[in-house]
C-alpha cells in the first residue's frame, strides 16, 4: 500500500506532463498542414548536378 503514496503522483506527474506536451504541439500549429507532409514525401526532390 505504501507505494501507492509513490505510484499515484507519479502517474498525475507523467499524465500532466503529457497533456503539455500535446497542448505546446497545438499552440505551436505541429497539426496545421497534414496533407502537405503526406504529399512532400511523394514528391520527388531535385538534385543539384
Amino acid at each position: 500500500m505504501d507505494i501507492l503514496i509513490v505510484l499515484i503522483p507519479a502517474a498525475l506527474l507523467l499524465g500532466g506532463l503529457g497533456l503539455a506536451a500535446f497542448l505546446w504541439s497545438l499552440k505551436s500549429n505541429q497539426y496545421e498542414d497534414l496533407d502537405g507532409a503526406a504529399r512532400r514525401i511523394l514528391l520527388e526532390d531535385e538534385r543539384p548536378d
